[in-house]
């Protein structure tokens, strides 16, 4: 009887969730000119192997660059910072880190304009701590690539569909 109770509880509960629209996160309905895909970027390009990694996920199959199908053109992948506050002795306390990806798509020989996406940190920095915060950036900048390579795949969707 316990059984039988915790079943339907579980078919009710997931039906309620079908019912509602609810798709897990990154869960992308890929328009038909993104199942296949290729990506070209300059070489030893950390952030094509995270956008791989993306759209294979996403369900689109990824591979050499083809006549008609549609391409994306990394650009160029740039991490800058800037300093948002000092500490008392005048070092400095924060930065803000911004990874920026030009890119941009190449439908049939025909090529957008370029196009850009933007992911921005706050990074705290503690000089007494140097190796844990080294770690800590590199960590920091793998987030960003990957938000970024989100964000590329959801401006990609957006401007297929339109």
């Amino acid at each position: 009887m316990r059984h039988l109770i915790l079943k339907l509880a579980i078919l009710l509960i997931a039906t309620a969730l079908t019912g509602c629209g609810f798709q897990l996160r990154d869960n992308y309905q890929l328009p038909p000119a993104m199942q296949t895909i290729s990506i070209e970027a300059p070489a030893f390009s950390e952030f094509k192997q995270v956008l791989e990694r993306r759209l294979n996920l996403a369900g689109a199959q990824v591979g050499a660059s083809q006549q008609n199908g549609l391409v994306i053109e990394i650009l160029d992948d740039t991490l800058d910072r800037r300093t948002l506050s000092l500490s008392q002795s005048g070092q400095v306390a924060e930065y803000e880190m911004i990874y920026t990806v030009y890119y941009q798509l190449i439908e049939q020989g025909e090529a957008s304009g370029r196009q850009q996406v933007d992911v921005y940190r706050d990074y705290q920095d503690d000089p007494n701590f140097a190796l844990a915060k080294t770690r800590e950036r590199e960590i920091l900048v793998q987030e960003m690539r990957e938000e970024a390579a989100r964000l590329l795949l959801r401006q990609t969707i957006a401007h297929l569909t339109e």
